[in-house]
């Protein structure tokens, strides 16, 4: 018996060793074969793009550093025009934060009311829970640019589409993050407190939200920063902001190059200093929340 175990031992752990080989080769197969439709898809895209393209990338491909380089030149002539056109644009900066912040506030409300009536245990009609999450998927599914496009044709060019437009794209995106976490909340305090006869508001806001508000002041902090590069994207279209100024100084061309360079500044800037202080504050956050 004791030969018999030992004789079968090598065996079973070259069984194991050639299963183990065949899944390893399986798996590359199955890597291979997808990053060949990916590629294949890829190339076939671009190549459909570059047809309809009026100029053709590979035509232009030689000329892509040539618009950087007129702006970079002309700002450096001017160089000293760039303090003054800083300060000139720069109110336009301070509505593109205050489009970003007050759409962030709105976003942050909405996305906590989405959240916890789309959450399970927490829901105050359990029922309509799949219909909140839908909702809430389509808020975050529509790109802001469109929903702006659509106000923009309604309301009119200006700051409020813009508000609109990322508030709701805003509160969609955050309904589906806090949902997660608020899933994660411990239901014991939910429970003590409809045992004294509280409200569902209530509940949610001396049980759940004291949990879960480490985490909401970090999504929101991060969505802020978010919303900043997305106002500025929509002033392309009409939505007020240092994008629209960007806009306007770039369709110009030669000739304002140096205010499209100081917005440039502006911009980068200041996306720079929310990201450094927003993370700054979400670590902050998470690392209190851990201990």
């Amino acid at each position: 018996m004791a030969d018999i175990s030992i004789g079968g031992a090598p065996q079973s752990v070259g069984g194991v060793q050639s299963s183990y080989m065949a899944q390893v080769q399986r798996r590359r197969l199955y890597g291979g074969l997808t990053l060949l439709i990916f590629v294949i898809l890829m190339v076939s895209g671009f190549n459909i793009a570059d047809d309809r393209n009026a100029g053709g990338f590979w035509e232009g491909l030689h000329q892509i550093g040539d618009y950087p380089a007129d702006v970079l030149s002309e700002a450096w002539e001017k160089r000293a025009d760039l303090p003054g056109l800083i300060a000139k644009y720069f109110p336009a900066l301070v509505e593109t934060i205050n489009i970003a912040a007050v759409s962030t506030l709105i976003g942050v409300a909405g996305g906590i009311v989405l959240s916890l009536l789309g959450t399970r245990g927490l829901a105050k009609w359990p029922r309509l829970i799949p219909l909140f999450r839908r909702i809430s998927d389509i808020m975050r599914a529509v790109p802001e640019i469109v929903i702006a496009l659509v106000l923009i044709f309604v309301l009119g060019g200006g700051p409020v589409p813009a508000m609109i437009a990322i508030a709701i794209h805003t509160a969609g995106a955050l309904g589906k993050m806090f949902s997660e976490v608020a899933e994660n909340a411990d239901l014991k305090p939910v429970e003590g407190l409809e045992s004294t006869g509280a409200t569902w508001t209530q509940r949610m806001l001396l049980g759940v939200l004291p949990q879960v508000a480490p985490n909401y002041i970090s999504y929101s902090l991060l969505r802020f920063e978010i919303n900043i590069r997305a106002s500025a994207i929509l002033g392309f279209v009409g939505a007020g902001g240092i994008g629209y100024e960007l806009r306007n100084a770039m369709a110009w061309g030669p000739g304002r190059f140096d205010e499209a360079a100081a917005i440039f500044i502006l911009l980068f800037g200041t996306i720079v200093f929310f990201d450094q202080v927003s993370s700054r504050y979400r670590n902050r956050l998470t690392e209190g929340q851990g201990q």
